[in-house]
């Protein structure tokens, strides 16, 4: 008895469960349609979630990742260390050539950073705007300068013995070069100038500053490294003129500032600084090779003898540069409006 009740039991359970399930599936039933619309919900609802989660990602990386940048260039003074290095280069590179150290400005990216700056040129007594450089640092590898050169006559994109206006007594570069001398005649004497002198010896620069006299002022002198006097077949590289200002320059952060050392001392020491980075000081600069290493040792040997000097004065005075006998070759550079006082 017990055991047929039990059955009835559950055929009577059964017919209860399936009538449920008829009424839950008559009641919410999904057509097809809607199984779509909710499949497509659904895929939209992850895909949302996707982008939100890869969005919090990014935006996680991105502050990461400049927090980085910065502490890279930071640690150690790696940002200052690349700026000194392009700034110091100008001024042993570039004949005449100066800059406004505190108007450098650097904007630090991904691991990457830019520096931006003016470099000047002094002709008779006023600094002008000679162009605008710009150097792209990954981490701390530079790539080619941009120049946007304000010049009448700029030189070169690349710099060798051959193009900078400057030729060593013994060397073969200026045999075939004639001087400006024409040209400076037919300038008018309401103008300032700037000439790139070549001499027909070495000598100390304090020796050359005194034969042209007070009249014109040597700004910069190209220094006898043992390279100058040499043609290309009996060398491994092509180098470019190196030198230094011969004036002292009295603002704060120019390096030939006088303060502490003379414009020589200055010189050396910074070549011995570039020499660390030399490579990198090649990029910034317009030489195919600085040759530092071989340069530095030449010039502790045979100290400082110069062979060219740029100088800058009133036309009438740079006219009389020419009853000078030390002077083997003239080219005359850039030319302004009178500002002598």
């Amino acid at each position: 008895m017990d055991k047929k009740q039990n059955q009835n039991d559950e055929e009577l359970y059964h017919s209860f469960l399936n009538e449920s399930m008829e009424d839950y599936e008559e009641t919410y039933k999904v057509t097809e349609k809607n199984q779509k619309k909710l499949i497509k919900a659904g895929r939209n609802d992850a895909l949302k979630t996707n982008i939100m989660i890869s969005l919090a990602i990014i935006l996680l990386i991105v502050p990461v990742l400049t927090l980085s940048s910065f502490l890279y260039y930071a640690f150690g003074g790696k940002a200052n260390h690349l700026i000194e290095i392009a700034t110091k280069t100008i001024y042993v590179t570039e004949p005449n050539m100066s800059l406004e150290e505190i108007e450098v400005e650097e904007d630090i990216g991904f691991f990457t950073m830019d520096l931006t700056f003016d470099v000047f040129k002094r002709i008779g007594q006023e600094d002008y705007q000679a162009g605008e450089y710009s150097v792209d640092f990954a981490l701390d590898q530079p790539n080619y300068p941009e120049r946007e050169m304000k010049l009448e006559k700029p030189l070169p994109i690349t710099a060798d013995m051959e193009t900078d206006l400057l030729y060593h007594p013994d060397g073969p570069y200026g045999a075939t070069v004639y001087s400006d001398w024409e040209i400076l005649d037919h300038l008018p004497d309401g103008t300032v100038g700037e000439v790139y002198l070549s001499l027909n010896q070495l000598m100390k620069p304090e020796e050359l500053e005194k034969q042209l006299g007070n009249n014109v002022e040597v700004r910069w002198v190209a220094v006898d490294t043992g390279f100058e006097d040499k043609p290309l077949s009996e060398v491994d590289y092509s180098v470019a003129p190196i030198g230094y200002p011969l004036q002292v320059d009295s603002t704060t952060w120019s390096p030939f500032n006088g303060r502490e050392q003379s414009n020589e001392e200055v010189f050396l020491d910074i070549l011995k600084f570039l020499a660390k980075d030399e490579k990198t000081a090649e990029r910034v600069s317009r030489a195919r090779s600085l040759a530092l290493g071989e340069r530095i040792s030449y010039i502790e040997k045979n100290g400082i003898q110069v062979y060219g000097a740029v100088v800058t004065g009133p036309t009438p005075e740079l006219r009389k540069l020419k009853e000078h006998d030390l002077i083997h070759i003239m080219k005359v550079g850039e030319v302004k409006l009178w500002n002598w006082k």
